[in-house]
């Protein structure tokens, strides 16, 4: 009993202890209140920072004191970095078909819009299955100086990516240069795919079936794309020649371009475009989307050149970068004036025009070039680009958005501007290996001449295969909307729904031929845009 009763005692002062010690604390925890209550706020908020920093200290000291963690090596490093950024590029190269969607629409009218977003919509998802399924391994494969005949076909065969050079074992030797792995490869070469896709689209607007469009779109990507792709990028014969085309003015716009043309020209004009001799202009119907197009695009050019270094190289990015930017710049400055002093007005399409031709044009050179040939390139396309939107609708190719005059023929522009501008080999730490010395820079015609090749060789084909294309679905489904349709607009007659429901249409067949008709304006204003 005594031993209990002591128990008892020790635990009624232990707890008493405890209680007081609480209570000493709870003293101390409100003066440590009111101390800080009193202090301005400034010396308040630095509190919580001190904390902070007395805790980093401590973690520092106990991780000083604990064994190194193993972790990537340089190499390793390398690939990750390299991938990200050719992701990331990827990802940009897509945002551009915003641009696209926002840029052909706003220059189409707006019973026409649906069709338009749809066709820029559609046509991705149809190139990644038809680039996966064959275009790849079509352009990219292992094979003779025309075509990739190893396979490849759904992204299958033998591949160590990333190891690159004599260290590569598998059917895609012609992207053994670059060390990331094959998904980024693929994912990145997609991306270029489904925009040379989409160039057609505008150049086919207002009045194409939709259902020809998409076959015509899987037709490209899957066959003529990588047939023409794979002598440049793929190792064939004219990459053999001394052919060189950085991002693409020839392998992606040119190809576009010329699709696009024998498009334009198999369709024929829309109802009222050309009447009496004279060509009347079919104003787009929203000039806000379609600049706020033009800016996406333009960010979107800087996945498209930079990119295509496919490796995170500072110094190649940023001069990439800049060569892009000033050809653009100088393409929509050169294209307003001449615009202005030409037709009259500073035609806001014709500035859209010129940023684009400028991108368009500097696209082969720019990792060859310096930023004052960069100039120089983006001035002429400038230029070029009005009075070409003028020189086809004169010979009646009733192009909406101007696709033929940016892509076709800036494009080539481009292409050839290698050969007169490249600064040479070993000039800048990227540029170990590639075009010679340009013709404007004292090389002669040594680039020249491969260039020309090039540019005859690539329209040539694909010339050849785009119209057996198109004829074939001409004599077939028949590839124009009937012409009740193109009145009352594709919105309707293909897709059953408007953009703008409860506005009033452009559809007013009865007053088709005259000029002051909405979607007809009077002569001589040249409204389109890319």
């Amino acid at each position: 009993m005594l031993k209990k009763k002591r128990s008892r005692t020790k635990t009624r002062k232990f707890f008493s202890n405890w209680q007081f010690h609480l209570s000493g604390n709870a003293k101390m925890f409100k003066q440590l209140q009111i101390a800080i209550k009193r202090l301005s706020p400034s010396w308040q908020a630095c509190i919580p920072l001190a904390t902070l920093v007395v805790l980093t200290w401590g973690y520092v000291a106990v991780a000083q004191d604990a064994p190194a963690a193993s972790g990537p090596t340089t190499a390793e490093l390398k690939v990750a970095l390299d991938t990200l950024w050719v992701a990331i590029a990827a990802f940009l190269v897509f945002f551009m078909n915003a641009g696209f969607c926002m840029l052909e629409t706003g220059f189409c009218r707006e019973k026409n819009a649906v069709n338009v977003l749809a066709k820029n919509l559609i046509v991705f998802a149809l190139s990644t299955i038809a680039f996966w399924a064959i275009g790849f391994g079509l352009m990219f494969s292992n094979g003779n100086g025309f075509i990739g005949i190893s396979g490849g076909f759904f992204l299958s065969g033998a591949d160590n990516s990333p190891a690159t050079g004599d260290a590569y074992q598998g059917i895609f030797s012609s992207l053994n240069w670059t060390g990331v792995p094959l998904s980024a490869k693929f994912l990145f070469q997609l991306v270029f795919a489904g925009t040379a896709a989409t160039i057609v689209s505008g150049a086919v607007a207002e009045r194409i079936k939709f259902v020809d469009f998409l076959i015509f779109s899987v037709l490209l990507v899957g066959i003529a794309y990588p047939i023409t792709g794979h002598w440049i990028w793929g190792g064939g014969w004219l990459a053999k020649m001394g052919f060189y085309d950085f991002a693409g003015s020839t392998v992606v716009h040119s190809v576009g371009g010329w699709a696009a043309l024998m498009g334009a020209a198999f369709l024929g004009p829309r109802l009222g475009k050309y009447q009496d001799g004279q060509s009347y202009a079919m104003p787009g119907h929203n000039m806000s989307i379609a600049t706020l197009g033009c800016l996406i695009l333009w960010l979107g050019w800087f996945g498209f050149n930079p990119g295509s270094t496919m490796a995170a190289d500072a110094n190649a990015i940023t001069h990439i970068a800049l060569t892009t930017n000033m050809a653009g710049a100088v393409g929509g400055v050169v294209a307003t004036t001449v615009a202005w002093l030409y037709l009259g007005k500073p035609d806001l399409s014709m500035i859209i025009n010129g940023i684009l031709a400028g991108l368009v044009a500097i696209t082969a050179s720019c990792a060859y070039v310096n930023v004052g040939s960069a100039f120089i390139i983006g001035l002429v396309a400038g230029v070029i680009v009005v009075f070409s939107v003028t020189f086809f609708d004169r010979i009646k190719i009733d192009d909406p958005v101007g696709a033929t005059s940016v892509h076709l023929v800036c494009g080539v522009w481009g292409t050839l501007a290698v050969g007169l501008f490249s600064v040479g080999p070993d000039v800048y730490s990227w540029y170990t290996s590639g075009p010679a010395k340009g013709l404007l820079l004292g090389g002669g015609l040594t680039q020249v001449i491969p260039q020309v090749v090039g540019i005859l060789s690539v329209g040539g084909i694909t010339v050849l295969v785009s119209t057996i294309f198109w004829l074939a679905l001409k004599s077939t489904l028949g590839i124009r909307v009937t012409p009740e349709e193109e009145v009352v607009g594709l919105d309707i007659g293909e897709h059953g729904m408007e953009a703008y429901s409860g506005f009033l249409k452009e559809a007013r067949g009865s007053n088709i031929q005259a000029a002051g008709d909405r979607g007809i304006s009077k002569p001589g204003n040249f409204t389109t845009g890319f």
